[in-house]
């Protein structure tokens, strides 16, 4: 019996910009209403990067909401994406570490400052 080639799974890098709301312990300045945060997320589809960047950011005590999806590095420069030699780095980190990257923190605040029940959280 003739021996099957072994399947690779063919990673790539998606970008990712994931909202999230506040959770006791999450480490988001006082007084935010939540964060946006953009990522550099492997997997073999966009889906699976996406499930990774949800799990790892559960696990560091955030709250996430939502998620979207801009594409690999290719889809992006395909739109005509303007892509900073730091942001290849960090993507090529992503890959070779097969990791979910946090490349920017964004916080969100109310015009008040404060959250809905005026604590900050």
């Amino acid at each position: 019996m003739a021996e099957k080639p072994e399947k690779k799974s063919k990673h790539a890098v998606y970008t990712l910009l994931v909202q999230v709301g506040r959770k006791e312990g999450d480490g988001l300045p006082d007084g935010s209403t939540g964060a946006g945060l953009l990522c550099f997320a492997t997997g073999v589809d966009e889906a699976e990067a996406v499930r990774e960047t949800v799990a790892v950011l559960k696990q560091a005590d955030l709250a996430p909401l939502d998620v979207t999806g801009y594409g690999t590095l290719l889809e992006r420069e395909q739109q005509g994406d303007e892509i900073s030699d730091e942001e290849r780095e960090l993507m090529a980190r992503a890959l070779a570490e097969n990791a979910v990257i946090v490349v920017q923190m964004t916080p969100f605040f109310d015009k008040d400052g404060g959250g809905a029940d005026g604590s900050g959280i």
